[in-house]
């Protein structure tokens, strides 16, 4: 298959654009085929954000955190003193 320059590839592209018809996208298709028997309800604009999980309190996280990092020096410790000389 022989190579495109440039100019002949951005010549397709323009042409491509400028077409009179263009084809709707699979979704498009697959959306306009759905709602033509049960078109969806009315949305607002900018709807009303759902319910929302309470978050762990920071001292929770910290704690787990500074937990983790004491464990893994104390085992790096526990290692080093078992380690034969």
């Amino acid at each position: 298959m022989p190579e495109q320059d440039d100019t002949e590839r951005e010549f397709d592209l323009k042409w491509a654009d400028n077409a009179h018809h263009k084809e709707p996208s699979a979704r498009a298709r697959m959306l306009a085929a759905r709602w033509k028997d049960n078109p969806p309800g009315p949305q607002p604009f900018r709807a009303a954000p759902g319910p929302r999980t309470p978050r762990r309190s920071s001292w929770i996280s910290t704690t787990v955190v500074l937990g983790s990092v004491a464990a893994i020096i104390l085992l790096l410790g526990y290692a080093n003193f078992r380690a034969p000389y």
